[in-house]
């Protein structure tokens, strides 16, 4: 009798272990098709929102990943898995992953908020992690850069998001500045004049804001002029060598010197106790 109802007992265990074995396997399957139609809509949402297509595809799969994790779980405790050990088990895990992808993860929480927040664009010229370039692609886990000789420069997103940003490109206009010496014996206001002329000669320069040039100091040799204008970021570099170039040529044309540093030498002749000159 005693065997009787072990056996009747066991069948009774193995009947319901593999009913919750059965039951796991279906929250595993249909669960699995849910997580993946949940992402996948979650996915058309976010293309509808203009969401970027590399933060659309991460958070898709992140989102698709964190459900089937906790199908995952959920599967083994309907089976019989006891829930204490397993939660430890998955917090330990989770621990050590963490701390062995620390960098990795950094970079990947410093890429989602440089796309979320898209300080810079592709194209866009920026100063960031001490590095200048052109922005080629902005990566989950770093930036590609090329700088202005065309080499690449793949710099860490923790690096970028941990340091200013400059960007060149953002606001669609730059100012440069100039420094310009002229004699003291030339006429300032006639430099000045001659300047403006080449600022309303070239259309790369904007009206507004308006150029301008001040006397900045007086210097040892020259008298300081700094000339200001202002152009399209694509057109700085053009109109400020351009500008350099023709202030020097109209100089030239119209007798206003560019001088360089001088130096004036005193000569004192004197006799020495023995009757010869000294030259000091």
């Amino acid at each position: 009798m005693p065997d009787l109802l072990t056996r009747i007992h066991f069948s009774e265990n193995a009947t319901r272990l593999g009913i919750n074995v059965l039951v796991a396997l279906l929250i595993l399957l249909i669960g699995t098709w849910l997580a993946a139609r949940i992402a996948n809509l979650t996915q058309r949402a976010m293309h509808r929102a203009s969401v970027d297509a590399t933060l659309v595809g991460f958070l898709r799969n992140l989102i698709y990943g964190v459900l089937v994790a906790v199908l995952v779980v959920t599967a083994l405790i309907t089976a019989g898995v006891p829930s204490a050990p397993l939660v430890a088990a998955l917090g330990a895990s989770g621990l050590a992953i963490g701390l062995a992808l620390q960098g990795s993860l950094s970079n990947l929480a410093w890429g989602v908020l440089l796309i979320v927040f898209r300080p810079f664009r592709a194209g866009d010229f920026i100063h960031a992690g001490g590095v200048d370039g052109t922005v080629e692609t902005v990566n989950l886990m770093y930036t590609l850069l090329v700088l202005p000789d065309n080499r690449e420069a793949i710099v860490p997103n923790a690096k970028i998001g941990g340091d200013a940003i400059i960007n060149a490109n953002r606001r669609g206009t730059r100012r440069f500045e100039l420094k310009i010496g002229i004699g003291y014996k030339d006429d300032i206001g006639q430099a000045i004049a001659e300047i403006e002329k080449l600022f309303a000669a070239d259309v790369r320069i904007l009206k507004e804001p308006p150029a301008t040039v001040v006397t900045g100091t007086l210097g040892e040799s020259a008298v300081e002029l700094i000339v200001r204008a202002w152009t399209r970021s694509e057109d700085l570099w053009g109109a400020q060598t351009e500008l350099l170039r023709k202030i020097k040529e109209r100089f030239a044309d119209v007798g206003i010197s560019i001088p360089f540093p001088q130096r004036e030498l005193t000569v004192v002749q004197g006799a020495l106790p023995d009757g010869t000159r000294q030259v000091g």
